[in-house]
């Protein structure tokens, strides 16, 4: 469940757009979110905000997604059937950048509008995507790494997948930063856990017994996080771990210690957005090929700041 508080003042952040929004009428239109999962309380605070916009713009918005963002067939499935029923708009949130390029085809073919949200495809198809700068988010967490390390030393990433454009880009922007900015800091090891706990524990432990010198563990969103201080803490090790996404534990583990601090996005925001977007489409707006969502670095010295606390979720 999400803290009341932290749900409030996540909503409270998106409150102020709502100021602009008189133009829109008050259509019961159809909106079919697709995401990329329910396990993790990202997605929830994703739809949070999605349903604070459908309540606010007097349109029915349906939210689901797959049971782990592993299940890129799943997802497949779900987009069909949302299709099938012919809602006014889609918004998707890749697991597959490429896997659903048929089923948006047909989206477009029908006149349904894309919203793409969280991840982008590749297609031209999706009118806009509402998403976190995932490339300069990940850069800053390299620059945090290189801070905490003292600018050397060996380090490793945990990341969720290398088929979503998150997964992608955060590998990217963390390890490219890393190369170009600080040529005493050596990436070892980039591997995959599924954004699972478990899997990536398991992962954070082979990295660390192969790498006793290894300085810091970028872990590339929630799940994969959890996992690296999970791992972390079973070897005993005091590696420097830096996160992505917020929730309950990571909050936690920044608390404790065990984790140095971590990337928020701003979930809400991008379910808010990804409506709001989907229902100026719907009314013939043009829109932005993107809409940025923002990100914040957090640490135990900024959470209770009002601007980071309300991007934080639990």
């Amino acid at each position: 469940m999400l803290n009341r508080r932290t749900l409030l003042g996540a909503l409270s952040a998106v409150a102020m757009l709502a100021a602009s929004n008189g133009a829109f009428a008050q259509d019961n239109y159809d909106i079919a979110l697709i995401s990329k999962g329910f396990q993790h309380q990202f997605w929830q605070a994703v739809k949070a905000g999605a349903d604070k916009a459908g309540a606010e713009f007097g349109v029915t918005v349906t939210f689901e997604g797959p049971e782990t963002e592993t299940q890129v067939d799943r997802q497949m499935d779900m987009l069909a059937a949302a299709l099938s029923r012919k809602p006014d708009a889609i918004g998707f949130a890749a697991l597959d950048s490429q896997a659903a390029s048929p089923l948006l085809q047909q989206a477009h073919d029908a006149g349904i509008p894309i919203i793409a949200f969280d991840s982008g495809v590749d297609s031209d198809i999706p009118l806009t995507t509402v998403t976190t700068d995932n490339v300069a988010a990940a850069s800053l967490a390299a620059d945090k790494m290189a801070e905490l390390i003292g600018g050397e030393g060996k380090v490793a990433v945990v990341a969720h997948d290398q088929t979503s454009r998150t997964g992608i880009d955060r590998v990217d922007g963390f390890v490219n930063r890393i190369k170009e900015a600080y040529p005493k800091i050596e990436v070892v090891s980039v591997q995959y856990g599924g954004g699972d706990q478990l899997q990536s524990t398991e992962i954070t432990k082979s990295i660390l017994l192969a790498n006793p010198d290894l300085k810091g563990i970028f872990g590339a969103n929630e799940g994969s996080a959890i996992g690296v201080v999970n791992g972390k803490t079973e070897l005993g090790s005091n590696v420097v771990v830096i996160g992505f996404d917020s929730g309950a534990a990571q909050k936690g583990f920044i608390e404790s210690g065990a984790m140095a601090g971590a990337i928020t996005q701003n979930p809400v925001g991008i379910g808010y957005e990804t409506v709001k977007a989907a229902i100026g489409a719907l009314k013939g707006e043009t829109l932005p090929k993107i809409i940025d969502s923002g990100f914040n670095w957090y640490d135990k010295t900024n959470m209770a700041d009002p601007a980071i606390a309300a991007v934080l979720y639990d």
